[in-house]
């Protein structure tokens, strides 16, 4: 069974710092690219970062570029994504997924069902 839980998220002020996990199992993710979305009250769902499949490729929106870093561990099939200087645009539930394509990754496409993400709240 395919499944995707986000963890790590919570209350932190403006300018601090949070590291969000993704424990994938129910595929071999160490084969798919993998990426972190983010959803915001009343917005749509907006691509974060996505990083290659051995971890030797990373992108990321250009709203975060800078601030944030994704990395895995294939070994315990997590993914990670550090945030610092975090900014009150910064809050929102936070989604991990694959893809086969990293390039199709970045624009949405997924291959499994969203998980229930992980709630970021940056308070100024």
């Amino acid at each position: 069974q395919v499944r995707l839980v986000e963890s790590g998220g919570g209350l932190v002020q403006a300018g601090g710092s949070l590291r969000l996990s993704c424990a994938a199992s129910g595929r071999a993710y160490h084969l798919y690219p993998m990426g972190w979305f983010r959803q915001a009250p009343g917005k749509q769902r907006e691509f974060v970062a996505a990083i290659s499949d051995n971890g030797g490729s990373t992108y990321y929106a250009d709203s975060v570029r800078g601030r944030f870093t994704i990395s895995r561990d294939n070994a315990k099939n997590t993914v990670y994504l550090q945030m610092n200087s975090l900014k009150s645009e910064d809050t929102a539930a936070y989604y991990c997924n694959a893809d086969t394509h990293i390039t199709a990754l970045k624009s949405g496409y997924v291959v499994d069902s969203w998980g229930n993400g992980t709630l970021v709240t940056v308070s100024s």
